[in-house]
């Protein structure tokens, strides 16, 4: 059973997508919370398996609350609520530990899978900001080719050129079925390249992976 904490200071929000979640046959919320401070007190109480937190609420944000959940060692895998004009602020989060981001207006169905995906280990990038929160990423201090760290280049240059064009499609947030459609490989493939990405260039899950990707001026988001 998959078990779920929910932050929002808007109760419309939390109410329907619990609604949604606890239909799920795997799923379970375990608690509604109207604030980052909230959600620290009840994950406290009763952990989930996996806390969708806003970024923007009152007392304490998602990112803070990320930030704190996670120097704490929280046992939950956390995905981040977004709009288009926080980018920034997920970005930090997602630095900080964070598991992946969703635009707040997903399709249920897509929150569903995500969920699911994120509690199997993976993580989620929303592909709708993906292009303008990496762009954020790209044009940060120490972002660009010239500033790469000494193990940043080496682990890029170990990379073949198949695994290069796995990792710049993961940058643009396609899904590991979208990325066998587009270079005509198996679902087994992908994963075996993936798993190796993963290795070879020290990244936890996809995010991480897509961050490199960019660090290293792999993708490149047209």
């Amino acid at each position: 059973m998959i078990t779920v904490g929910l932050a929002d200071d808007e109760p419309l929000f939390t109410a329907g997508l619990t609604m949604i979640l606890d239909a799920q046959p795997d799923m379970r919320v375990l608690w509604q919370a109207i604030d980052g401070a909230d959600a620290i007190r009840q994950h406290d109480h009763e952990v989930p398996g996996i806390l969708l937190l806003d970024i923007q609420m009152p007392t304490l944000d998602g990112l803070a609350a990320t930030q704190r959940l996670i120097t704490a060692g929280t046992a939950s895998k956390i995905i981040i609520l977004t709009t288009f004009d926080t980018d920034e602020y997920v970005l930090t989060a997602i630095e900080s530990g964070a598991s992946g981001f969703l635009v707040k207006n997903t399709a249920p169905g897509d929150v569903v899978a995500a969920i699911r995906t994120v509690h199997d280990g993976d993580a989620v990038i929303s592909p709708g900001p993906t292009r303008r929160l990496f762009t954020t990423f790209r044009k940060r201090p120490g972002t660009t080719p010239a500033e790469l760290s000494r193990t940043d280049s080496r682990l890029a240059e170990e990379l073949t050129p198949r695994e290069r064009d796995i990792l710049a499609l993961i940058a643009r947030g396609l899904t590991n079925q979208e990325i066998c459609d587009q270079l005509w490989l198996t679902m087994p493939t992908i994963k075996t390249h993936i798993g190796n990405l993963r290795a070879k260039t020290q990244s936890r899950d996809r995010v991480q992976l897509a961050l490199f990707a960019l660090r290293v001026g792999i993708a490149e988001l047209t």
